[in-house]
């Protein structure tokens, strides 16, 4: 099992920046991607951005790039999400999960593992 555990997250106003980071502990060694997704309120679940940790390979979603970077330190088994120019439609609960998926993973059922989620809330 691996355990996720999301921080990071708060109330920002709108144009502003957050960093997001997860640290992954437990069975961490089949986790060969790790990913961001964001859920709104009434809303699915969406991808946001993902890093297989081999290679360092990083891949968004196509309305975020440019806005939002990811990063890890597999040392520590932490990855960040860098959110800049936020706007309230980025108002959500952000959750970091674990995939053993070597191709792009950008389903949440190519996770097997998940954190709690952290609350981002854009201000207008």
């Amino acid at each position: 099992q691996v355990q996720l555990v999301e921080s990071g997250g708060g109330l920002v106003q709108a144009g502003g920046s957050l960093r997001l980071s997860c640290v992954a502990s437990g069975r961490t060694l089949g986790s060969i991607t790790m990913g961001w997704f964001r859920q709104a309120p009434g809303k699915e679940r969406d991808f946001v951005a993902a890093l297989r940790w081999t290679g360092g390979y990083t891949y968004y979603a196509d309305a975020l790039k440019g806005r939002f970077t990811i990063s890890g330190d597999k040392a520590n088994n932490t990855i960040y999400l860098q959110m800049s120019s936020l706007t309230p439609e980025d108002t959500a609960v952000y959750s970091c999960a674990a995939s053993p998926r070597i191709g792009p993973a950008r389903a949440p059922n190519d996770y097997n593992a998940w954190g709690q989620g952290t609350q981002v809330t854009v201000s207008s």
